[in-house]
């Protein structure tokens, strides 16, 4: 499904809460329905033909299918321009032939599951038109396939939609402003935007989605693998790690004085080099928020490599601004590919008052980094500082909202001035 077109289910109008509207009767369409958005077994005649008004006929009964496909987005009469229509369907590899309702019920679901799935992968309500494909009934009976068969909760398969449509949502973006000069400029005075597209999507669409599924794979092992190796449930749930926010020193004046393309190249190079370095040391980038990033490491002396490695690198590009770092060690708990908790937030509070150009760290994580050897226990007290790859020094303690006092650590690479 395309976005932003007449009657196509378009991302932005997603809705975490319940699916059914209040109100909503008919087939597949209120709470409770036992036959799954399929005719009344109670009628004969609806087993052989469509109800008078059935929305297969193209308009809805009156007080029938008042759910939320219903409104708002949607007017059947509206018909998407041809041109677009032809690259959605080249895209999708299937034609739209489906209401919501006929699709709910070709997959063999209530209207109010359907919904919930639809809304939680980002697509906006359609109304009655026939906006959808044989492809989406698929994907609806695959991911009620898996409730029934007690793989999945609902709830779960709702996450699984809403996950997957918010990482894929940004991906298609991503990757249509990157085609972006050569689906919007011709090669050849005269050809049409239409002339363009439709062949480059054609060359790179099963390419395309071949790497999509590799890199899928890859990270799914990845993320299999810790599952894994993890030492019992609790730890893969509330995991102890480290968390590491690098964020650039005064992004908001430089807003203002940057013209929206520069700044547009600014942060797409912050971000590139900031993923890449992460990634090679052996971390995990979290999410990047523009002029921030967030990652994470399984241990401290992989997080300190990094968030100096991240100093060092901006420091040496003349387009960039200054950076500052913060790094805690603790608990975290991770949901939908995020993380969340007080170790999270101290290591925010801490890129917040960091001196520019530097990375300061807390004490849990000072004190991994001197259990495992690379930082020494004290710098006076150490005759030998050669074997320690790390320098420590302690800042005076200080009031931190809604975490108490704390006593950041700064910290430097071994022979800068430690």
């Amino acid at each position: 499904m395309t976005a932003d077109e007449p009657g196509v289910p378009g991302r932005g109008a997603a809705s975490a809460g319940p699916a059914s509207e209040p109100g909503a009767t008919g087939a597949g369409a209120g709470a409770g329905d036992d036959d799954r958005g399929t005719p009344d077994a109670a009628d004969p005649a609806d087993a052989a033909a469509d109800p008078p008004g059935d929305p297969a006929d193209g308009a809805p009964a009156a007080g029938d299918l008042a759910g939320p496909f219903a409104e708002g987005a949607g007017d059947p009469d509206d018909e998407p321009d041809p041109s677009a229509l032809r690259i959605e369907e080249l895209i999708l590899g299937s034609e739209r032939q489906y209401t919501p309702f006929q699709a709910a019920r070709a997959a063999g679901v209530s209207m109010e599951l359907a919904s919930r799935f639809w809304r939680a992968m980002g697509f906006a309500d359609v109304g009655q038109a026939r906006a959808l494909t044989e492809a989406d009934v698929l994907a609806l009976r695959r991911l009620s396939g898996l409730v029934e068969a007690g793989l999945l909760s609902e709830t779960m398969a709702v996450q699984v939609a809403r996950s997957t449509g918010q990482t894929t949502a940004r991906l298609a973006d991503w990757q249509i402003d990157s085609f972006l000069m050569g689906l919007t400029e011709p090669p050849e005075p005269g050809m049409t935007r239409n002339e363009v597209t439709f062949p480059l999507v054609q060359l790179l669409l099963p390419e395309l989605e071949e790497f999509l599924v590799y890199v899928w794979r890859r990270q799914l092992a990845a993320a299999t693998g810790r599952v894994v190796q993890a030492q019992d449930d609790e730890e893969m749930v509330n995991r102890r790690q480290a968390i590491g926010f690098a964020d650039l020193v005064g992004f908001t004046r430089l807003t203002r004085r940057l013209e929206d393309e520069e700044l547009g190249e600014l942060v797409e190079a912050f971000e590139t080099s900031s993923a890449d370095l992460v990634a090679a040391h052996g971390g995990r980038l979290i999410k990047a928020l523009g002029d921030e990033i967030l990652y994470v490491a399984e241990d401290a002396g992989t997080a300190a490599e990094i968030g100096l490695r991240l100093i060092e690198t901006m420091a040496n590009d003349a387009t960039m601004p200054e950076l500052r770092v913060g790094i805690a060690f603790g608990t975290m708990t991770t949901r939908m590919g995020d993380v969340f908790g007080n170790t999270v937030n101290l290591a925010s509070r801490l890129t917040s008052i960091a001196p520019k150009d530097t990375v300061l760290v807390d004490g849990a994580l000072r004190a991994e980094l001197t259990a495992s050897g690379a930082a020494p226990e004290s710098e006076k007290e150490s005759e030998d500082l050669s074997g320690y790859r790390f320098a420590l020094q302690p800042l005076y303690q200080r009031p931190v909202r809604g975490l108490g006092v704390v006593e950041p650590w700064l910290l430097r690479r071994r022979g800068t001035g430690g």
